[in-house]
């Protein structure tokens, strides 16, 4: 469609120059008049001219294209893996840019330590994360599906991608050496596991950051996934309405160590 009205106004401009030319060769029986119907094509050339290279797509509109295809290509991956599994994949579509970069803003990357990305899907709260300055190396993502791992390794390489049972956190961690956690970003649907084992995952990372360190999940629900554990309080951000559907990010802090 760019390519179509380019060549139009591409042909346009070389007319109305050809056009101009000519008037200019030809004897005017009236100055006045041949003196306006110049001006008038300059103008039409000029117009002609600018509209070619307003329609010439700049590196910023490559690389919105570029985004709105990989979105695009996300969603149906998304898609596909939720009619897969639905209780695994949990979201029938990536978060939001607006809610990813919201639960970026809570992650506390001057704590020593990794980064814990739980149901790290197609990477669009990864790439808040590193949109924020948090680098690759630090950025462990545990991903259940080895398809989405696969595309997380091409886009992140320098990341640890862990294809694994996020809610085996301490198996996982134990695994890798267990390095310090500094955070916990968690896009898991714990609203399809059993209460005790949202427990269990909860009680697992808190085991495994230092006390006051932030779990950060996103719900859809007006109530909080994980409760009835002692020493741990937990607080909401603003509804991310634009986000589908409306989701809004919880935090969860553990005020001592726990055991």
């Amino acid at each position: 469609m760019i390519d179509a009205a380019r060549q139009r106004a591409r042909e346009l401009h070389a007319r109305l120059t050809e056009e101009l030319a000519q008037l200019r060769s030809r004897p005017a029986p009236d100055g006045t008049a041949r003196k306006r119907e110049v001006r008038l094509l300059e103008e039409l050339r000029t117009l002609a001219r600018r509209a070619e290279l307003e329609l010439r797509p700049s590196d910023t509109v490559r690389e919105r294209l570029r985004t709105l295809q990989m979105r695009a290509a996300d969603e149906i991956r998304f898609l596909r893996n939720w009619g897969a599994n639905p209780l695994k994949t949990g979201a029938v579509a990536p978060s939001s840019q607006e809610l990813s970069r919201l639960m970026a803003a809570y992650v506390e990357h001057e704590r020593p330590g990794v980064i814990v990305e739980l149901g790290p899907g197609t990477g669009a709260v990864t790439q808040a994360l590193v949109d924020r300055g948090v680098p690759e190396e630090r950025l462990v993502l545990i991903e259940y599906s080895p398809d989405f791992c696969e595309l997380l390794k091409g886009r992140f390489p320098k990341a640890q991608v862990v294809h694994g049972n996020a809610y085996a956190l301490g198996e996982v961690m134990d695994a890798l050496g267990n390095p310090p956690i500094a955070s916990v970003v968690s896009g898991l649907p714990l609203f399809t596991r059993p209460l005790p084992e949202r427990q269990a995952l909860m009680s697992d990372a808190m085991r495994l950051m230092a006390p006051g360190a932030p779990f950060i999940q996103f719900s859809y629900a007006l109530v909080p996934a994980v409760k009835g554990l002692v020493g741990i309080t937990w607080s909401t951000s603003r509804w991310v309405l634009g986000n589908l559907p409306p989701a809004r990010v919880w935090l969860y802090r553990s005020a001592t160590a726990t055991a």
